[in-house]
């Protein structure tokens, strides 16, 4: 490509006639600059915004880049240019230091490294300081790239009257746990964001002119009722349901803050927390709503009731977005950056990994989506799962939100945790919680009684173990019976030991395979129910059946586990409330040992907490005490992020913080897992969608319906474990980083993909 020499390029592409199209410099770092301030005005934080965008860029003014630029047409990302003379976001970072402290001293200084943070991280992402941004700013290279920088860029763009000052910018002071930390994400987010959208914008204008394609919350809103209303309250539960949400609707205009929505298993509590939400969005002026779940296994439900909710709109409310979308930094190209969510929709379906993981997150892709939170209402869906290892910086981050960027939150869950601020005779354990929460529904206690549909039985002694054989016999009495163990494992060996018919649900099935199941178990349920289907259905399950399946068994088995999972399996048993008398929920002892961890200290818990009780285990008044004693076994914040976020300032580094250190440790998924497309073509065998997804990736790459596609199509195995399969054969890698099946007999149509010590056989064969 020739382009004319004395334009400074940030971006070149070709048109649909092979023409060359430039992307001037300067209007990219004013475009840049407009959109992030006009993002970050939404937090108090504009001017900061504004000069991160204006010099974002300033590297690329140097020879070295515009020499390389116009012979590239993926210039966009910093991995894909090693040379020394090409790199161009540490100028911008050098050039804020150095003007911001000749301008206002040290208090300009300070302001600076703000903007270091920024810029320099606008590619790579946010930096640790220490062994990390304050190395790579002292270097050679670093002050050789600002000095060739300087000496090209315009002096409208170096000189800016801007006075920025740090003292009184943090929400909530530079000295509240994780507030300097959230406030420059959120900052980040601006920019990087601005970034993203400006470049799509020159580089696709199709994809640029299709974002932002949403209906109003407002329209939303009208939908919402109209579905609403063709409910008929038509048995006791269905009017317990909308009571709950009349109740819910009645509290939407009281000041945005904390709630919680504490209803029994079966109340309706997804729809009713959506109804609460659009109401004080409208009622606010809240920019969105977003919803988390727990797990990913139960997101394509969620997202799928809301979809239902909105279809007559006939146009994309939803925002489905789970981790799995997006690619590791090394493997980047321009098309998957510009592929990544922003969450710049009116209602976003998200997991608690994708929510969490990005507040905490030091990667530009995963910090994109910050500044979205603000001014938004946040339902975290099945609040007691929130991963108390994590719990101290999680409620930190959600206590900022709530006091200093006008989000309400909204804790929804049938088993309330125990979140308020704790302090304990061990400051160690003490826990800084969330305070003040206003309940939604008048009356939680008279909603347990009115809603109680089981009665749970509980072992004699929660020492004796019951075996597999054993269980397997009782569990084979019952005609129509669901059966939740604690692990995959155990699923598969129950299951081996069931009669032939007996159905199968594991996190080792992919999500369109769970859903095809849950789906044939509600279509039969509901035939029984009708005297239309006499034959046994049986069901053996992990916990992913928990939250958010609504299944209706007359008889559930739960293997002992903490008290929150045994009341959400009890939540899967006269769901209804149909049944001429109480359902039976019996709770066992599992063979062998119960994995350590949070599944193991839940158990021990729940010992504690029932040893000796005679009254119904499910009393609400327990779990509270249940959850006290759970938290005060973990570390609520064992791998140091509280730390590695606090500034400890010292004369030389008063703003040094970890970024990157605490976004590596804080996995709520360990790295050692990774997802894995498999050939799962539908009951029959013939369905042939991922295929043509597939097809689509190794011809378009990684585009953002795609992945999303796909994530329907993944299951999680350990790294190691993936590799392994890689190397024989059994696994391919389509893209780098995303493992597909190669081996058609990896996949079972019962089980799900094989885990690696079982042998493949022609019985696996996906047909």
């Amino acid at each position: 490509m020739k382009f004319p020499d004395d334009i400074f390029l940030a971006h070149t592409a070709e048109s649909s006639d092979g023409s060359p199209r430039a992307h001037a410099l300067a209007e990219h770092l004013r475009c840049v600059s407009e959109k992030a301030a006009t993002s970050a005005m939404s937090f108090g934080a504009a001017d900061w915004a504004s000069l991160a965008g204006l010099w974002h860029d300033l590297g690329k003014y140097r020879p070295g880049f515009q020499r390389y630029i116009r012979d590239c047409t993926d210039a966009h990302i910093e991995g894909r240019v090693p040379s020394k003379d090409k790199t161009h976001s540490a100028a911008g970072a050098l050039h804020a230091i150095e003007h911001l402290k000749s301008r206002l001293g040290p208090r300009g200084e300070m302001a600076a490294t703000v903007l270091a943070y920024l810029i320099a991280g606008h590619h790579a992402g946010l930096a640790d300081w220490h062994g990390g941004l304050k190395g790579r700013l002292a270097s050679d290279d670093a002050h050789r790239e600002y000095a060739d920088a300087l000496a090209a860029a315009p002096t409208a763009i170096l000189k800016n009257t801007t006075a920025l000052d740090l003292k009184d910018a943090v929400p909530g002071g530079l000295l509240t746990p994780g507030a300097f930390a959230l406030w420059l994400r959120m900052l980040f987010s601006t920019l990087v964001d601005a970034d993203f959208l400006d470049t799509e914008a020159f580089m696709d204008t199709g994809k640029a002119d299709a974002r932002g394609d949403f209906p109003p919350l407002a329209e939303m809103h009208n939908a919402y009722n109209t579905h609403m209303a063709s409910f008929a309250a038509d048995t006791p539960v269905r009017r317990i349901r909308a009571d709950i949400l009349r109740q819910c609707r009645s509290k939407a205009k009281t000041a945005p803050g904390l709630y919680t929505l504490t209803v029994p298993t079966g109340g309706g509590k997804t729809l009713a927390s959506l109804g609460f939400a659009l109401d004080h969005a409208l009622a606010h002026d809240k920019r969105r709503i977003i919803y988390a779940i727990p797990y990913t296994s139960i997101i394509e439900q969620t997202a799928d009731v809301f979809r239902d909710v909105f279809a007559p709109l006939g146009r994309e409310c939803v925002v489905e977005h789970h981790s799995q979308a997006e690619s590791d930094p090394a493997d980047e190209t321009c098309a998957s950056r510009l592929a990544c969510e922003n969450w710049d929709a009116p209602l976003v379906v998200t997991t608690n990994v994708q929510l969490f993981e990005s507040l905490f997150a030091a990667r530009t892709s995963r910090c994109r989506k910050l500044h979205r939170l603000v001014g938004s209402v946040l339902i975290l869906d099945e609040a007691q799962q929130l991963p108390p290892e994590f719990l101290q910086p999680i409620l930190d981050v959600l206590r900022l939100l709530i006091r200093h960027y006008d989000v309400t939150v909204v804790l929804c869950t049938a088993t309330q945790p125990a979140l308020s601020t704790t302090d304990y005779f061990d400051p160690s354990m003490n826990l800084r919680g969330l305070d003040d929460a206003t309940e939604l529904t008048d009356d939680p206690d008279a909603l347990y009684a009115a809603l109680k549909r089981v009665d749970v039985r509980l072992p004699t002694d929660f020492n004796a173990p019951t075996e597999w054989p054993a269980l397997a016999d009782e569990l084979t009495d019952h005609d129509s019976v669901l059966a939740i163990v604690n692990t995959r494992g155990c699923a598969r060996e129950l299951h081996r030991r069931m009669p032939k018919g007996t159905l199968h649900l594991s996190a080792l099935m992919c999500g369109a395979h769970r859903k095809d199941v849950i789906d044939h178990i509600k279509a039969r349920l509901s035939a029984r129910r009708q005297g239309d289907d006499t034959a046994p259905l049986r069901v053996v399950s992990t916990q992913l059946v928990e939250a958010g399946v609504d299944l209706d068994f007359p008889v559930v088995y739960r293997a002992l586990a903490g008290l929150d999972s045994i009341a959400q399996a009890a939540g899967r048993c006269n769901r209804e409330g149909a049944l001429p008398e109480q359902g039976k929920v019996f709770v066992f002892v599992p063979p062998g040992k119960i994995p350590a961890g949070s599944l193991s200290q839940g158990a021990q818990a729940c010992r504690g907490v029932l040893h000796g009780k005679v009254e119904n285990p499910l009393d609400r008044k327990l779990f509270e005490a249940y959850f006290r004693q759970f938290y005060a076994t973990v570390n609520l914040d064992q791998h140091g992020i509280v730390d590695l976020l606090k500034l400890a300032p010292t004369r030389e580094d008063p703003l040094a913080v970890a970024f990157r250190s605490a976004a590596d440790k804080f996995r709520l998924i360990p790295d050692t897992q990774t997802p894995v497309v498999v050939l799962y073509r539908g009951p029959g065998g013939k369905d042939e969608k991922v295929d043509i997804l597939l097809g689509a990736l190794k011809k378009d790459g990684p585009e953002r319906w795609l992945m999303r596609a796909l994530q329907r199509y993944t299951v999680s195995l350990p790294q190691q474990q993936a590799e392994s399969l890689l190397a024989q054969g059994d696994l391919s890698l389509v893209i780098p980083g995303l493992y597909v099946q190669a081996n058609d007999l990896l996949y079972d149509p019962q089980l799900g993909l094989r885990a690696d010590d079982q042998p493949l056989s022609a019985s696996g064969l996906v047909c």
